[in-house]
């Protein structure tokens, strides 16, 4: 336990924002895994409306720093990157 006043707070404010942050990745999570299946069902109108929901969330997480840049982009580029070699296999 903190001994400091500012320490109690700062204690407060890392529990508040790991709740927050953990929240964040399980939905970013959530979306890509529902992409993914909607890729392995074929289903590419779904998958592609699923996949612009999940990279504006991505981003959005992005910009709040729980993901660092280099991630989200890395996410964004697998997740079209594995719709688009789908497409083209099932074409």
């Amino acid at each position: 336990m903190p001994n400091r006043s500012s320490s109690e707070k700062r204690l407060r404010q890392n529990v508040v924002r790991k709740a927050r942050n953990k929240s964040i990745k399980t939905a970013v999570r959530s979306l890509i895994r529902k992409t993914r299946e909607a890729v392995a069902a074929g289903e590419f109108d779904t998958a592609q409306s699923q996949f612009l929901l999940a990279s504006r969330k991505i981003d959005k997480a992005g910009a709040k720093n729980i993901f660092h840049k280099n991630t989200v982009d890395r996410m964004k580029s697998r997740l079209s990157h594995h719709i688009k070699t789908a497409k083209q296999a099932a074409s």
